[in-house]
């Protein structure tokens, strides 16, 4: 697609010149000889860029850019002017103008300046699109699943989201904390600033302090030049810090000055600096644990943890399960170009029997891996690892909580409700549909929208 121009100039023969030049560069061209007239043809058509004398009869091309600009703050104006006047451009640069052009007009020149221009609108095009993916990527709604713990788990967030207050994330590894962090920032007042994830424990030891804190020239044997911190970086935004059960002791107490007087001192220097961030983070540890054996700073912890979120494991809500699994098959299955694909009824009932120790990380990869392994369109029992096909999660949960009965029909059809009909369920439940419909309503479980049919249900 071309882009367009238009040309405002009231002399003809440099309105034709500046006409021709940009139609042999492949641009739209479109003239006027008066702002009056090119007012007009803004309002019946966009333009990328709009090149306007100052000078012009009438209206000037100043009192025309300002008039379009309050219609379209984003349109791009170049203005040329014969007055080798610093105080004439300065004006037209205030007014909103992204460059001016001196006359006599060198061609070359404003074909440069017309480039420059489209290339910085398109990078605020792909700028803007960005913002709205990464909106979309991190709004509520890439939660995904309906268990009652996931709907708890989004209203908190709703909550704090939009607060200042630090928060402190517990989970089991792969449960999602980045993408909870991520979501918490997405939807705060930081969410045009920086989003800095901090990995302490992918950080050596005598490489923390420098990472975080930034150093200058000549702080130590290898420090040529001097490097702005990871923690000064998120000024403005917010800063993930995951793991953070794991950063010894001598960096507590120095991470907790920061947190306290929102200043940091990078290494090598006498001079602190201000900033200003969020502070998220999140351990698998038990840090309170960690408190009592002295390995984590009580006044640390106590800093961090102003609100608490504590994320499930998938074990404990495997109603999402289902709506886990298909999300990723859809999502590994487009990327490699093989949309279609589905789960076999006996692949299905192992992953959501499975008991998912490594939690949705384990899920990712294990569905990642079907999708690439399988040929056909049915991932089957043999595209799952050993450690699925191998175990009888289910049985082993049974046994090793000791379940009441009750429990474990809850659980039963909780895992088996999207891999079996109705008919099915009832039966190998060895209760009535109107028994299984009660007990459904009974413990609040949704059923599927379009379970998996089955012969007994044909």
């Amino acid at each position: 697609m071309s882009e367009s121009i238009l040309i405002v100039e009231d002399e003809e023969t440099l309105r034709e010149s500046l006409r021709r030049i940009f139609l042999k560069e492949g641009f739209i061209v479109d003239t006027a000889d008066s702002a009056e007239r090119g007012i007009q043809l803004v309002e019946e058509n966009l333009y990328d860029v709009i090149i306007t004398d100052i000078i012009l009869p009438g209206m000037d091309g100043i009192e025309m850019l300002e008039q379009v600009k309050e219609q379209n703050p984003d349109q791009i104006f170049i203005v040329v002017t014969a007055f080798a006047s610093l105080d004439t451009a300065v004006k037209a640069l205030r007014a909103g103008a992204y460059d001016y052009i001196m006359k006599p007009i060198i061609h070359e020149e404003i074909k440069q300046v017309v480039r420059n221009a489209i290339t910085q609108k398109n990078l605020q095009r792909e700028n803007v699109i960005l913002k709205r993916e990464i909106k979309k990527h991190y709004d509520f709604s890439s939660i995904i699943g309906e268990s009652p713990a996931i709907k708890e788990l989004i209203s908190e967030i709703k909550k704090v989201a939009d607060t200042r207050s630090n928060v402190l994330l517990l989970g089991e590894t792969g449960t999602g904390k980045e993408l909870f962090a991520r979501v918490i920032h997405h939807n705060s007042s930081r969410r045009e600033m920086p989003f800095v994830p901090i990995n302490c424990s992918a950080i050596p030891e005598n490489l923390l302090e420098s990472e975080l804190f930034g150093h200058v020239k000549g702080a130590f044997t290898g420090a040529v030049s001097s490097k702005k911190g990871l923690l000064e970086e998120a000024d403005g935004g917010t800063v993930f810090l995951d793991e953070i059960g794991d950063i010894p002791p001598y960096f507590q107490v120095k991470l907790l000055r920061v947190l306290e007087d929102q200043e940091l001192r990078p290494v090598g220097s006498t001079k602190s600096k201000k900033i200003d961030f969020r502070f998220i983070t999140a351990t698998n540890r038990d840090l309170q644990d960690a408190v009592k054996s002295g390995d984590f700073r009580e006044d640390l912890y106590y800093r961090i943890n102003v609100i608490t979120i504590k994320l499930p494991p998938l074990r404990e809500r495997r109603e999402d399960i289902p709506l886990l699994l298909n999300h990723y098959l859809e999502k590994y299955a487009h990327e490699v170009g093989r949309r279609g694909k589905r789960f076999s009824p006996e692949a299905l009932s192992l992953l959501v029997s499975y008991n998912w120790p490594g939690n949705i990380r384990e899920l990712q990869n294990v569905i990642e891996r079907a999708v690439l392994i399988s040929e056909g369109d049915e991932i089957r029992e043999e595209h799952l690892p050993e450690s699925i096909t191998k175990t009888d999660s289910f049985l082993d949960e049974s046994l090793t909580r000791e379940m009441t009965i009750e429990e474990y029909t809850r659980s039963f059809i909780i895992k088996f409700q999207h891999v079996y009909g109705e008919q099915e369920l009832a039966e190998k439940l060895g209760i009535t549909r109107k028994t299984l419909w009660e007990k459904r309503k009974k413990w609040g479980i949704k059923r599927p929208a379009s379970p998996s049919v089955t012969n007994s249900d044909k």
